[in-house]
């Protein structure tokens, strides 16, 4: 009788190899970013070899998949559902907590075309809130799309705005643009 082969165990272990890849590629990513880390590097934090790295992710766009996914797992992408003021300090609060992941893809998405394509989703995300709270109104939409950007938290965080402060600072700019 013929043995049956079960690739339970191996896939467990498979699968676990493919999460510690993972996990290395993202703290490698919050420290230094994707255009600055290597799949030496990666291998090296996640205890296995360059050529186990390229089994499991044959391609840049696979691997920043695999780890956009784990970081919305790890990291939720905040509901954009409210009034404007709601929305942005969610949006804040969330861009606080993860700014050196966050800081690192943005300015890298820019120069990595697969990364870029990982994080349209986002971006679209992002656009649609400004639409919804733009509410038809062309200067607002404008400003709200800016609003929702991380680099504008950025600017108002190296201003030594809270969240909360930078908030509410662009709710009432975005009031005022909507004034006829």
């Amino acid at each position: 009788m013929a043995r049956r082969y079960d690739l339970g165990r191996r896939a467990e272990k498979m699968e676990e190899t493919r999460r510690r890849i993972v996990d290395a590629t993202l703290g490698l990513h919050s420290e230094v970013g994707p255009a600055a880390t290597t799949i030496s590097a990666i291998a090296e934090r996640a205890g296995v070899s360059r050529p186990t790295v390229y089994s499991q992710f044959p391609d840049d766009r696979s691997l920043f998949s695999a780890c956009g996914a784990r970081f919305n797992e790890l990291h939720p992408f905040p509901s954009l559902e409210g009034d404007t003021g709601t929305v942005l300090r969610t949006l804040y609060r969330h861009y606080a907590a993860n700014r050196g992941m966050l800081s690192h893809v943005d300015r890298d998405a820019r120069a990595i075309p697969a990364l870029a394509e990982v994080m349209g989703p986002v971006w679209a995300y992002l656009d649609a809130a400004a639409e919804r709270l733009g509410e038809g109104n062309a200067s607002r939409r404008a400003l709200l799309r800016v609003a929702v950007e991380l680099g504008t938290w950025q600017r108002l965080d190296a201003e030594g705005l809270s969240p909360g402060r930078a908030a509410v600072l662009m709710a009432r700019a975005v009031a005022c643009a909507g004034r006829r």
